[in-house]
């Protein structure tokens, strides 16, 4: 019953618990970001579209440029360090888009700026987080520990897309985008406190950048079921990307009534996040990868709503779907990353992991708002579902994908022991 229950106790744990508040609370900020930014943008004078794709891009491609370097850093140094750093300077993009916001002055290229300093924070603490995890939780206790932290992270997905909603509708997107950068302040004040035992640090040494992500493209490379999946998620990322960045708040801005709308559409997808990690708590697959793939078919049904001009609460529910499937897929690609990379390639493989996955994201954020006239704003997000399913679909192909089996817990605990 342990292995499936979880273990609550890594709760009392003083480095488990001061991760899991830190993560928490930089969720929260995240939060608040996409309905502040969004709506923020959309209703400056003349902007449009193309103006939101333009800004969420500069984001996007900054983590994605710096991604495998963050990966580098995080194996070689304190990764509770580098985390902190990353959230720091997080919290310094938003402070500045919330204070342009609310000054007046906001020329594009000052918004590209500071969204591409949070991009560049997300590439350092990305690879980081991942890597930080197995030196906090036991090896047997891994599903438990990411479950966890999905679902402290999801609660604030939830609290994030509502309060982040109101405080756009009562005070406007640039004091959601000073809350958001104070969250983030404080995330990295608590992970500041964090201390790790020098053997659990990972310690540079002498060798190059290059030689670094060779190594870590060799451990990557060697896995088929890794690179089949993230080959996979750099189309189903770029089609969430457009829907989620600007296609769906495109049309709850013409049709479904505005920010609030679409904060209940996170909402309801934050909710079925939190549905997903308690299902994950308990869920112990033979085959994680292959049940992970499946669960990224019904993650099209949102796009389909919103191309079909459902109901909102149908809409909704569909986006409390999306978040049940992606999150269980979330613990579990997670949880088996971390058994089955080595510990001091980890983070690297990671950012590989990341790179690939989000290389073509900002290619659908720059071609949502074209897209949006071209073609129709329902007529985009369908096209969005077509490509998550054909994805899906060739991913699940892979004997690697189909193949791989979960240690038996047993074995689990052993190697922990070891």
């Amino acid at each position: 019953m342990h292995g499936y229950l979880g273990d609550l106790g890594l709760l009392r744990d003083r480095r488990f618990a001061l991760l899991l508040s830190a993560r928490t609370i930089s969720v929260l900020g995240s939060a608040f970001a996409p309905v502040a930014l969004a709506f923020g943008v959309l209703n400056l004078p003349g902007a449009d579209a193309s103006t939101l794709s333009a800004v969420l891009t500069a984001e996007s491609l900054p983590m994605i440029a710096f991604m495998l370097v963050g990966g580098v850093i995080a194996d070689r140094l304190p990764r509770h360090r580098v985390m902190m750093a990353g959230e720091f300077v997080m919290a310094s993009g938003f402070f500045a888009l919330g204070a342009m916001l609310l000054t007046g002055w906001t020329p594009l290229p000052a918004l590209i700026a500071a969204a591409a300093l949070s991009g560049v924070a997300t590439a350092v603490t990305f690879p980081a987080l991942t890597g930080i995890i197995p030196e906090v939780v036991p090896l047997d206790r891994l599903q438990t520990g990411n479950a966890l932290l999905g679902l402290g992270a999801n609660a604030s997905r939830v609290a994030g897309a509502v309060l982040g909603g109101g405080m756009v509708v009562l005070f406007g997107g640039g004091w959601a985008l000073v809350m958001s950068g104070a969250l983030f302040a404080a995330a990295g004040v608590l992970v500041a406190l964090l201390r790790l035992e020098p053997g659990d640090r990972r310690r540079g040494e002498a060798r190059s950048v290059l030689a670094d992500l060779r190594d870590g493209w060799r451990e990557f490379s060697s896995r088929q079921w890794i690179w089949v999946v993230v080959a996979q998620f750099s189309l189903l990322v770029m089609a969430i990307q457009a829907a989620h960045g600007v296609l769906g708040p495109l049309l709850a801005k013409e049709s479904l009534g505005g920010p609030l709308a679409w904060s209940g559409f996170l909402a309801g997808e934050a909710v079925g996040t939190i549905a997903g990690v308690l299902i994950s708590l308990r869920l112990r697959p033979s085959r994680p990868i292959l049940l992970g793939v499946l669960l990224c078919l019904p993650t099209a049904l949102p796009y389909v709503l919103l191309g079909l001009d459902a109901p909102l609460w149908v809409i909704v529910a569909g986006a409390f779907v999306f978040g049940v499937c992606f999150d269980v897929f979330g613990v579990l690609w997670q949880t088996t990353m971390q058994r089955e990379i080595p510990a001091e390639s980890l983070s690297r493989v990671s950012s590989y992991d990341i790179l690939g996955s989000m290389m073509f994201g900002p290619i659908g954020l720059l071609l949502a708002g074209p897209a949006a006239g071209w073609f129709g704003t329902e007529e985009s997000l369908l096209g969005c579902a077509v490509i998550i399913v054909i994805s899906t679909l060739a991913a699940l192909l892979s004997p690697g994908v189909r193949g791989l089996r979960a240690p038996r817990p047993q074995a689990a605990a052993h190697a922990d022991l070891r």
